[in-house]
This record gives C-alpha cells, structure tokens and sequence, in this order.
C-alpha cells in the first residue's frame, strides 16, 4: 500500500532563493506527523510546497500520485487540506457561510452532514453559526478555519501553527478535537506546531528541521525524550 505522503528530494524556491533542500520522508494512511524546528526552518514552506504554492523541485507524492508542478486547487481536489498561519476564514461571511465555502462542490446531503458534523466536534461553531466569522475569538476562528478544511471530507490535512496566539485551554481543546476527528476519520495529519510538548503528544512521529534542511527524524516519543536534540533545536 502506498503512503499518503511522500517527498523524494524536495527542494523548494521564492524566487531565486531556495529555501528547502533535498528533503525527504513520508507519511502512511491515518499516521500525524509533527514538523518541528526554529522560525526559518522552512516549516511553513514545506506545507505550501505540497499544497502547490511555492516552486518545487523534486517530488511529491499523494496517495502514490505526483502533485509536484500542480496548481493549488489541482492538490486540493486530490483531498488535500491546508489550514495556514493566520486561520484565513473569510471574516465578512458568516460561520455557516465559510463551512458552506469549504463545502463547495458538495451534493446537498454531504453538505449538511459536514455541518453538522462540525458542529458537533465544536459546538461553539453552532452557537454563532450566523455570526460573521471576523467577530469570533481567536481560538473560535481556529476551530472554523479547521472545520472549513474538513468540509472537503480530505484524505490528508496540513495544520500551521494551530495554537498560534491562542490560550492554553483553547488550545488543549483544539487538540483534543483533533484526536477525535482522526479516530473517528482515519484522517492523515501533517503538523506544524509552535509547541513541541503539543506536537509531540498529538503525533506519532516528527520531523525537525534547520535551514531548510532535514536534520532528525524519529517517533514523537523518541524526540520528546531526547534532551539533547531539544536543547540543539527546540528551545529546550
């Protein structure tokens, strides 16, 4: 069985700057991986390389189909899902109205059953459903920008930074929610995560990363116990 993620020698460009290099790994059906790794590492640009943001090198590989050289919404119709930095929902629509965005193309039923399983995952979504989405919290813009994603039922999920700014209830919350999804969806997760001790208990295994380059890769459990690559390039 093929993994639902793959990078073969990635190597990854703004302009003529070349921000990753020769990164590879991969990701099986149903597995969360955490990318870890100072600001600068090239984290976040290594999601937008797969979401067919950026110019890449190299190759990638959803579900065994090369995506490297596609256009975003090209990876998206493929079910890939990317939540970024700064959550992105559409602030002068309603709660109810992004959901219906991240839905588009969706028959009438598969519609209302992402809704409402949304709001079921998070019930304060529910409860402001015709708020605009601007005037939510922080933490509420999050579980949004999360639910929106989800509504394109996608087989692999890219969060960036999704405790970013957010209270640490808040944030153990989203948490939570997410291990819920991934039980009850098999949903492969690929996750960015400012707080190692978060990442590190949501996912199986991490990744870090230095200058754009690949330095360690292991089981979250490994990472996590090992002092000294904590203190080399997690902070701690």
């Amino acid at each position: 069985m093929s993994a639902m993620l793959e990078l073969r020698a990635l190597d990854a460009y703004y302009g003529m700057s070349q921000a990753l290099h020769g990164i590879s790994l991969s990701l099986q059906r149903g597995e969360a991986a955490a990318i870890l790794g100072a600001n600068g590492a090239g984290k976040t640009t290594m999601l937008r390389a797969i979401s067919g943001m950026v110019r890449t090198g190299g190759e990638i590989l959803v579900a065994g189909e090369r995506v490297d050289g596609r256009k975003a919404e090209k990876v998206a119709r493929l079910g890939v899902a990317h939540v970024p930095e700064g959550r992105g929902t559409f602030g002068r629509l309603s709660v109810e109205e992004n959901l219906r965005v991240g839905g588009h193309g969706s028959s009438r039923t598969a519609m209302a059953e992402g809704i409402e399983r949304a709001y079921s995952y998070f019930p304060r979504l529910k409860e402001r459903k015709h708020q605009q989405a601007g005037l939510l919290s922080g933490g509420e813009q999050q579980m949004l920008a999360i639910s929106r994603a989800l509504m394109m039922q996608p087989r692999l999920l890219l969060l960036d930074e999704p405790s970013f700014g957010l209270a640490p209830l808040v944030v153990s919350e989203i948490f939570e929610n997410l291990r819920r999804i991934r039980a009850d969806s098999g949903l492969t997760v690929l996750l960015i995560e400012q707080s190692s001790e978060h990442a590190l208990a949501f996912a199986e295994y991490a990744h870090v990363l230095e200058s754009g380059r690949l330095m360690i890769s292991g089981s979250a459990a490994e990472i996590a116990g090992n002092d000294a690559i904590r203190a080399a390039y997690l902070g701690g």
